[in-house]
């Protein structure tokens, strides 16, 4: 008795349940037609997908192995289905009227289309990389974006860290029905002035040896504003200042971090320095 359901799918009658399913999986993904743009693919893909349908069923795998092509009029699956589909008729209708509705035949439970309900979804997303100025990273700001013939602007939200991942809705691949989404992985370019620890930044600032022994002002430029700092008497070299909420921006909470300004002193080079004051300093000057 021919059983030719089981020749659609590639595998011998005594398959197992998890063998028909991985080879349903890998013919799926050869006719699927949004992969697969042969004419006869479309044909050959809803035939697995019936095969499946009813060999992955118990009840209508055991009712097959009893009765075998005798149920399609003897003839092959394959042969069978196609005459089907020639005719106009729908093969969900025939096949539950053959194996009735239970499981999943017609009721709009699975249809025979492309990939619904049989767990084949082809991926349509694209993945790709970004690099972004540390600046944009922290502010935020309008990335503009060439990829797949299409020029656009993305929206950098202020914040993003390193390694995290873009969703752009609709950029991806086109399919049948619908689109993918493009998926960018941010990096974050170094940047000679700032360094990030988590929403805390750190920034080195010049300060003049006057400045630090004796105090002063000092303006400072930073990511948001300039920032006119007030500098004690007696700043020790590297010294830190804090400058709360000019820092990132805390993506889950709102919450803003701090800045931290680095003093690097700079000594002034003794060709500068008077013979006088050279030698007040050469004298004064503790070792």
């Amino acid at each position: 008795m021919s059983k030719s359901l089981y020749e659609t799918l590639g595998v011998s009658e005594n398959a197992s349940a998890d063998e028909i399913k991985k080879s349903y999986r890998k013919l799926a993904r050869k006719y699927h037609p949004d992969i697969n743009k042969e004419k006869e693919a479309e044909e050959k893909f809803k035939e697995i997908n019936a095969a499946y349908e009813i060999l992955s069923d118990e009840k209508k795998r055991a009712q097959y192995d009893q009765f075998g092509d005798n149920m399609f009029g003897g003839q092959n699956f394959s042969d069978f289905a196609r005459n089907q589909g020639s005719g106009g008729l729908n093969l969900d209708d025939i096949l539950s009227q053959i194996f009735g509705n239970s499981g999943g035949f017609g009721a709009g439970a699975n249809s025979f289309g492309f990939g619904v309900g049989f767990g084949f979804e082809p991926d349509l997303d694209v993945q790709a990389s970004l690099t972004i100025p540390f600046s944009t990273a922290v502010l935020g700001g309008k990335q503009h974006i060439n990829m797949q013939n299409d020029s656009f602007d993305i929206k950098i939200p202020a914040g993003i860290a390193n390694n995290e991942t873009i969703r752009i809705k609709g950029k991806g691949k086109a399919g049948r029905s619908a689109r993918g989404d493009l998926l960018l992985k941010i990096t974050i370019s170094e940047d000679p002035q700032y360094t990030r620890e988590n929403d805390d930044l750190t920034k080195t600032f010049d300060l003049p040896l006057k400045t630090a022994l004796f105090g002063g002002k000092v303006l400072i430029p930073t990511l948001y504003k300039e920032v006119n700092l007030k500098i004690p008497a007696n700043t020790k070299n590297l010294q830190k200042f804090r400058i709360k909420e000019l820092g990132v921006k805390n993506r889950k909470t709102g919450h803003m971090g701090d800045l931290f300004l680095k003093a690097n002193i700079v000594l002034p080079h003794t060709d500068s320095l008077s013979d006088d004051l050279k030698k007040a300093l050469e004298d004064q000057l503790p070792n």
